[in-house]
């Protein structure tokens, strides 16, 4: 290969390397990384059945949250 080539596939190489580095700290920053509780739950429960009852609960608990209205 020339010098051309390789200075060429070193160039496109760092550039890509840039731009995922670029948006792994971007989502790191906006807090992409941060759902703690989904790690938790899966470790808390490891069944299907486990898993089912507590994305309902989770369910449950947004609709009454959205559902409320104070008075």
């Amino acid at each position: 290969m020339t010098s051309g080539i390789v200075i060429m596939m070193l160039s496109v190489s760092i550039f890509l390397g840039a731009i995922a580095l670029f948006a792994f700290l971007w989502a790191v920053k906006n807090g992409q990384f941060d759902d703690e509780e989904k790690f938790l739950n899966g470790a808390k429960f490891d069944g299907t059945d486990e898993l089912n009852d507590a994305a309902n609960l989770q369910k449950k608990k947004e609709d009454l949250k959205n559902n409320y209205k104070p008075e």
